[in-house]
């Protein structure tokens, strides 16, 4: 299944991008990603005035020469982020058909971000959301070795049950995890949202991120006359009749629930991605992440 996520062209585009922290603090590996903190790696950042005690092998002889005042190099700390992704895994998740399926496309989208994070030498830590509360886990690890092991992982995760996204994003953030970029991947059908779920990352000093996959019938419902819908979490049923005016009112509320999601994440400096499943994958990772500067 691994060998069928990507092919060969793809790993190598997906190897020349790297997923954006701005506000997190880097870790104390030394990975590919470069840092605020002044170090030994090999990046020069600045100069500033050589004081007493300074290392001399530090000091560029080269300006001295030029300026007779010595100066010592600063240099940038290559150091790792710490990549949270969080896959929703629900029941709500099962919908959708091919490549349109929600957790099949959630999953994929999944490995192509980890594999940016494992061929920069973050640390990945992936946790799928099961629909009984239960979670699984895969990580922390770190470099290229991992990633057909984290395409294996995904391929086997499977949707079911009722979601509850404040109570698995509040215990992830109160799990001891290190701090970091959190990347949720998650239709939002949650009866009680997920602000308070989100509100608790950032409180334990991660930078979140939310794409939101929505199979296209659920964008737009190719639906009508007298139907009897049924909850596929929780298997509640409802007799409605739908004509032009229900689906109307449908796409307008789905318009207005997405529109407040977008307001309330970008007040909090939260990125919110929504997205069709009939978009590729390829285009959002490539493209539509990049735009919203999630990648680079």
């Amino acid at each position: 299944m691994s060998e069928r996520l990507f092919d060969e062209s793809t790993l190598l585009k997906l190897e020349q991008l790297s997923l954006v922290a701005q506000r997190v603090r880097a870790g104390a590996i030394k990975g590919e990603r470069r840092s605020s903190k002044r170090g030994t790696a090999i990046e020069f950042a600045d100069y500033r005035t050589y004081t007493r005690g300074d290392d001399l092998r530090r000091v560029d002889w080269n300006v001295y020469a030029r300026l007779e005042r010595p100066f010592v190099k600063l240099l940038e700390e290559e150091e790792d982020l710490a990549v949270h992704l969080l896959l929703d895994c629900s029941g709500s998740m099962a919908w959708g058909e091919g490549e349109g399926h929600k957790l099949r496309y959630g999953a994929r989208l999944a490995a192509a971000l980890g594999q940016i994070a494992l061929s920069t030498g973050d640390r990945l830590t992936v946790e799928a959301m099961a629909g009984d509360g239960a979670a699984a886990r895969f990580g922390p690890v770190r470099g290229r070795g991992q990633a057909f092991r984290l395409f294996d992982w995904l391929a086997a995760r499977t949707a079911g049950g009722t979601t509850d996204l404040n109570g698995w994003l509040r215990a992830y953030a109160e799990g001891g995890v290190r701090p970091g970029l959190a990347l949720v991947i998650s239709d939002l059908w949650s009866p009680d949202g997920f602000r308070e779920g989100v509100t608790a990352l950032q409180a334990r000093g991660h930078e979140v991120g939310i794409v939101q996959p929505l199979a296209p019938d659920e964008l737009d419902p190719p639906l009508g006359g007298d139907l009897r819908l049924v909850d596929v979490e929780t298997g509640d049923a409802q007799e409605v009749t739908v004509d032009r005016a229900m689906g109307a009112l449908y796409r307008r509320r789905l318009d207005e629930w997405q529109g407040e999601t977008a307001g309330w994440c970008w007040a909090r400096e939260v990125h919110f991605v929504p997205v069709s499943t009939a978009v590729p994958w390829e285009r959002l990772v490539l493209r539509t992440l990049r735009a919203a500067g999630m990648v680079r």
